[in-house]
């Protein structure tokens, strides 16, 4: 399964949200952005439950305040063989 995330944080809190996601074996790529949200990820897990599990993880953080999650569709860009 692979996703991309969209995060955003209490204020000022931004660079500790990201420091501590950086430590997540599923987040391959993470970056501050500018806009409507304050943080992208993009996650990688063989885990079918593994996107959920990250959600529910982001979701119980103190410091981040709102989620907005994009699957990505195998067969358009990807293919299910390039899943892990």
């Amino acid at each position: 399964m692979q996703a991309y995330i969209l995060i955003n944080c209490k204020t000022g809190r931004e660079i500790s949200v990201i420091t501590e996601l950086k430590e997540l074996p599923e987040i391959i790529e993470i970056n501050g952005i500018w806009g409507k949200y304050d943080v992208f990820i993009k996650i990688k897990t063989p885990d079918p439950n593994g996107v959920e599990l990250i959600l529910q993880r982001l979701r119980n953080h103190p410091d981040v305040t709102d989620t907005f999650t994009m699957h990505v569709l195998y067969g358009q860009g990807g293919s299910i063989d390039q899943e892990i």
